[in-house]
């Protein structure tokens, strides 16, 4: 089952030489070595060693677009460690992970190692597990060439938009801004997602439950789903007025059994995991983000200490859109499942998947684990608790696509009135659990009473519920993960660092739920590169360049032409809005307030940070105002606070950073010390009872957060934000909850009610 059999023309390797094994992570490498022998020295290169760099361009765009690249300076030791490695072998083997990325790091590590690529022997495994090492040992193959290009044509194509686009974007916005290929199109899915929530106007629809019960005093309960025959719409029933009909139609109505309907269905395992569908799983399930779900991924992959066992390589690689599994595995996993679970929980033959993607790369396997008896319970105690969730889900996700279907019993009841109404239940039991024993989903029992056609029920109730349509969600790592891969718009290695890149950059930013919420600044480029870049921020254009960096892979296309074809055109309308677009036009909003310190307008500007009011006379007057009233708070304290820097007692001033307001050291860059600005919350600390409730923000995120200004004497604190009042159950700070809800900021104390307002407008 290896991608790389041996084959006529495949270099040939012997190994009883000194050799040299170069891999990219030094945990790969200590799992690696385990394996191989005392002929064999196993180094790590800690990811690319040369690269374009980073001060400029770096490629020449006169001479067919020729990269530049360099050793960068922190990899000068590594690479001269590298050289002196590969003088005293006798072969080298490269081993770099089996994607384009991992083929481009061993091209570059020929280049700097003197050996010619058609000389270069590699090897590529999709696990790191002895069998598939040794497997890999005696099928060294070729570089491939195509699979470097394409590579190379991301990195330069990438090179050219953002190093080109990113300092139009100083120019014409605000320094410290970035703009590329495809981080621009996540951007602007999420900023029209935001729109849509704006712009959606709830409208008003009603349901009607019913509740009966039987002869046997068994209740059950329905849905109103027909009138006269008419299957009722979700939008059918649109004010009280139309319930009200109804409910008076139905008053004293009789009710009979019309038709009791039921089969049995079978529910199938979903297939193994790739990389899009383990972000989504590991974000909706366990919370994850992309960028985390990857980095643990990697982990798992590499090798994970196992107590008396060392590294081991817990996962196959996590960069796939494969679904097919191994040969091997499932002769493992049909032994497991038939010992843990029992032989009905075995299939008569394997169950296979197929891939929807026409790119995905058949070759390759799903994630999955590396031996399907190493069951998470058995090295729970070894890992990391997120470590131990994501390779849990993982196991069970590949072991289930091997176990039985779910078989579920389906009853639909119809009840209806002696005047044409009907009303539906929906009820399913679970008759043998299969695959859900071990992977279970949304399948849960509904059950429903034995009823024969014609029996009598007597109603209990008619319960009607008053609905609003709701907006669309803002995006998820899981949701724009999904939608990016739908409109083909990336590829495996690519989702999680776009995501993590638009958040970094401060395009977007978390809400309560971790879900993706545009940034002032976000809007404004967004808009820009879409009204005078259309190319570089369209969906499907960005997904036929996506295909043609495959066509290059599989060689179909040579790579220059590929970006030739780009480059001309926009650059050639780069010139073009560099002397159209004005800046003041862009980023200056004309307000009617007037500036206290030099009597001129104020406008509203909009920077990197986002909106501020500022004074149209700068850079003569320098007054500027937050939009934000938290803001606005944390600008009066600084101002009334005087303080002095403790370090070298130079004055603190108000400065402004990506999180928001806080106070800097007036003597920098001489002195660098910073502080944040307490945000008092007219509460006091419901621990210390002394210390006041104040804002601030977190290290990492800069999200806020409220505790005891005490600290660290009182160690009280919580994410939501108080409402200054207490909890008439239990004493405990109340807080703004999402939806417009107030409950008690106690986990224990189920106290909650509907809010007049939101915490924005509490700030106000």
């Amino acid at each position: 089952t290896h991608p790389y059999p041996a084959q006529a023309g495949n270099p040939t390797y012997n190994l009883s030489m000194k050799t040299l094994v170069i891999v990219e992570s030094p945990t790969k490498a200590k799992t690696i070595s385990k394996f191989l022998g005392r002929n064999f020295i196993v180094k790590s290169s800690f990811g690319h060693v040369r690269d374009l760099p980073k001060s400029k361009l770096g490629v020449d765009v006169e001479h067919n677009f020729e990269p530049h690249y360099i050793v960068s300076r922190d990899k000068t030791k590594i690479a001269k460690e590298l050289k002196e490695a590969a003088k005293k072998s006798d072969a080298i083997l490269f081993a770099t992970d089996e994607d384009r990325e991992g083929e481009a790091i061993s091209w570059h590590l020929a280049n700097i190692l003197g050996i010619e690529p058609k000389e270069v022997k590699r090897i590529v495994f999709h696990e790191i597990t002895k069998h598939a090492i040794m497997h890999a040992m005696e099928n060294p193959r070729h570089l491939d060439l195509k699979m470097v290009d394409a590579q190379q044509a991301r990195r330069v194509l990438d090179r050219l938009v953002g190093y080109e686009l990113s300092p139009f974007l100083w120019r014409k916005v605000a320094k410290g801004l970035s703009a590329g290929r495809v981080q621009s199109v996540a951007v602007r899915l999420v900023v029209e997602r935001e729109r849509e929530i704006t712009a959606f106007k709830p409208e008003e629809y009603w349901s009607l439950e019913g509740f009966f019960q039987t002869q046997k005093k068994e209740t059950f309960q329905t849905k109103l789903y027909t009138i006269k025959d008419k299957k009722l719409d979700k939008m059918d029933v649109k004010n009280k007025e139309q319930a009200d009909k109804i409910l008076k139609d139905l008053d004293g109505a009789n009710y009979k059994v019309e038709n009791v309907e039921q089969k049995k269905t079978k529910r199938l395992p979903s297939p193994p995991f790739t990389t899009s569908t383990l972000q989504q799983e590991a974000n909706n399930h366990l919370g994850f983000s992309a960028k985390q779900t990857m980095r643990l991924a990697q982990q798992l992959y590499e090798g994970a200490e196992l107590g008396s066992e060392g590294s081991v390589g817990l996962i196959t690689y996590m960069r796939t859109d494969s679904v097919n599994l191994s040969e091997k595995f499932l002769g493992e996993a049909k032994e497991v499942i038939n010992k843990e679970f029992g032989s009905n929980y075995t299939l008569p033959k394997i169950r296979s998947y197929h891939n929807k993607s026409k790119n995905a790369q058949e070759a390759h396997e799903a994630i999955r684990p590396t031996d399907a008896s190493i069951t998470p319970e058995s090295i729970k105690e070894h890992l990391e608790r997120n470590l131990y969730k994501l390779y849990n889900l993982i196991w069970r996700r590949a072991m289930a696509t091997q176990m039985a279907a779910a078989e579920l019993n389906a009853t639909v009841i119809d009840v209806a009135s002696d005047n044409a109404y009907k009303f539906r239940a929906n009820g399913q039991t679970i008759s043998f659990d299969g695959f859900l024993k071990l992977y279970p989903d949304k399948a849960k029992e509904n059950i429903l009473p034995e009823l024969a056609k014609d029996e009598k029920v007597d109603c209990q109730e008619l319960k009607p519920e008053q609905h609003f349509t709701e907006p669309p969600a803002r995006y998820s790592d899981a949701t724009l993960v999904k939608a990016l891969e739908a409109h083909g718009i990336g590829r495996p290695s690519t989702y999680a660092p776009t995501i993590a890149t638009i958040e970094d950059r401060g395009y977007v930013e978390r809400d309560d739920k971790k879900k993706l919420k545009p940034k002032d600044i976000a809007y404004l480029v967004n808009d820009l590169l879409v009204e005078h870049f259309p190319h570089v921020v369209d969906l499907q254009f960005t997904a036929e360049m996506e295909n043609s960096l495959d066509e290059i892979a599989h060689g179909k296309k040579e790579w220059q032409p590929v970006i030739s074809a780009f480059y001309g055109p926009f650059k050639e309308n780069l010139e073009k809005k560099e002397k159209e677009i004005s800046k003041k036009e862009l980023t200056e909003e004309k307000t009617d307030q007037i500036c206290e310190k030099c009597n001129s307008s104020m406008i509203i500007k909009t920077g990197r940070f986002g909106k501020f009011m500022a004074c149209s006379n700068y850079p003569e007057c320098k007054n500027t105002k937050s939009l934000d009233p938290d803001e606005e708070k944390a600008q009066e304290a600084a101002q009334a606070s005087n303080e002095k820097c403790e370090k070298c007692g130079e004055p603190m001033i108000l400065r402004h950073g990506r999180f928001g307001q806080f106070l800097g050291c007036s003597g920098y860059p001489k002195c660098k010390n910073i502080k944040g600005i307490d945000i008092k919350m007219n509460l006091k600390c419901p621990k210390c009872g002394t210390g006041d409730i104040v804002q601030r923000r977190s290290k990492k995120r800069g999200k806020p957060f409220y505790g005891c200004n005490r600290y660290p004497e009182c160690d009280f604190a919580m994410w939501e934000k108080p409402t200054g009042e207490f909890c008439p159950e239990c004493k405990q700070p109340l807080v703004f909850a999402p939806k417009d809800v107030i409950k008690c900021s106690n986990k224990e104390c189920a106290y909650k009610k509907e809010s007049a307002i939101t915490p924005e407008e509490s700030s106000a």
